[in-house]
């Protein structure tokens, strides 16, 4: 969880946090937020079950919404 805290402090400390909270609140992110089932994602980092993590990312992924997200987020982590 630390490794989280700090990641979340240097995306911060470089001004990318509002870059991801915007992707976030856009209709691509609201609706992968839709589709995610929050309760096994938790299950899964709470258990430290990367697998579960690699197949939640992978369905995620797969859709038009989350190519464009992840794309979006690319770019915006370069600048």
């Amino acid at each position: 969880m630390q490794d989280l805290e700090k990641a979340a402090q240097e995306l911060q400390r470089q001004g990318k946090t509002e870059r991801i909270r915007a992707l976030a609140d856009s209709a691509d992110g609201r609706k992968l937020g839709q589709m995610l089932d929050a309760g096994a994602v938790e299950k899964a980092v709470k258990g430290g079950d990367s697998a579960a993590l690699q197949q939640i990312l992978r369905g995620v992924l797969g859709t038009p919404e989350g190519k464009r997200l992840a794309e979006q987020l690319r770019k915006a982590m370069q600048k």
